[in-house]
């Protein structure tokens, strides 16, 4: 069984290809550009190379249904939602925060997601982890990065963008007691997305799992139009 999985949650793209629970491929793609240019003709060639056939050789896909880059996540999702579509596979939407937290689901400490929102805020859930699978996980919210750490606690993990450009605040709130991951760590990785998928059985029942996207917030585009109209 081929799973295909795709983020375009952030600035560029993750996508990773698993047989079984063995990951085959794995890229990630860092540009200014678009995520729809090149996109497809990359996944064609990716599951060619190593599936030897096409896209219907792909028994599931998998994408991130955000939060996140409002364009970017319509974008992939889109891609996944008409590509499983195409060869009539079913598909199932993943957390952003959870293709960020699974990254680390051996760590003993809580794990602290803060993705970078704008506007002073990121999004964020804290995850704990036992023997790499989770125990439990907090509600996800867009919030002040302050109200993240306090609601992690000092002695946490810190992983996503949002950690590393409120890196001072959750030093100083911790009182330095917090550990921060590498910044090469911080992305949504389309591989994570599969590791959390595969611990749910029923990750293709589309009720628990809908390839719908989720903001958690309304775009700059619609404050400033419902601002305008006075909405």
């Amino acid at each position: 069984m081929y799973l295909f999985a795709l983020s375009t949650a952030e600035q560029g793209a993750s996508m990773a290809l698993f047989e079984e629970n063995t990951l085959v491929f794995e890229s990630s793609l860092f540009s200014r550009q678009t995520h729809s240019k090149g996109l497809l003709s990359m996944i064609e060639q990716a599951v060619k190379s190593r599936t030897g056939g096409g896209i219907d050789r792909i028994d599931g896909f998998i994408a991130a249904r955000g939060p996140g880059s409002f364009t970017g996540l319509r974008i992939g999702i889109s891609m996944v939602k008409g590509l499983a579509r195409a060869v009539s596979k079913p598909c199932a939407g993943i957390s952003s925060l959870d293709g960020i937290a699974f990254r680390f689901c051996h760590s003993q400490k809580p794990v602290c997601v803060m993705m970078d929102a704008r506007r002073q805020e990121v999004y964020s859930a804290v995850y704990q982890f036992h023997h790499g699978k989770l125990i439990q996980k907090s509600p996800e919210m867009v919030c002040p990065p302050e109200t993240a750490i306090d609601q992690a606690g000092a002695g946490a993990l810190f992983v996503g963008s949002g950690s590393k450009v409120y890196r001072k605040r959750i030093c100083s709130r911790t009182h330095d007691k917090a550990v921060l991951s590498h910044p090469s760590m911080d992305g949504v990785s389309a591989c994570a997305l599969v590791i959390s998928a595969l611990s749910d059985k029923g990750v293709f029942d589309f009720e628990k799992h809908p390839l719908n996207p989720v903001y958690h917030r309304k775009s700059d585009a619609q404050i400033h139009f419902e601002g305008k109209t006075g909405a």
